[in-house]
């Protein structure tokens, strides 16, 4: 997705807000009143898939821990290589602090 078609005053707010959270718990609390489960549990999943992606994890083996439709590990794998490189930046961020 290009960021011009994302960039907007209401989804600056939205990150802001995203920003000014200062713990799981805070995490937790917002993100239940923003989205369903559904959509939490589907952010989560594709974060999940990422870094089975970066380790050379088999789709396969990829689908079988996370629940993964093998669409939504090609889609994961397209943004990891070719997106805007926000997989990449997360995850070297939280291999970083563990």
């Amino acid at each position: 997705m290009s960021r011009d078609k994302l960039q907007d005053p209401l989804v600056d707010e939205l990150f802001r807000a995203i920003l000014a959270l200062e713990n799981i718990d805070e995490c937790y609390r917002f993100f239940e009143d923003l989205c369903t489960t559904a959509e939490i549990k589907a952010m989560a999943q594709r974060l999940a898939v990422a870094r089975y992606l970066r380790q050379g994890v088999t789709y396969s083996a990829i689908a079988a821990a996370t629940g993964a439709s093998t669409a939504t590990i090609s889609r994961v794998k397209r943004f990891l290589n070719y997106g805007a490189d926000g997989y990449n930046l997360i995850l070297d961020r939280l291999d970083k602090k563990e």
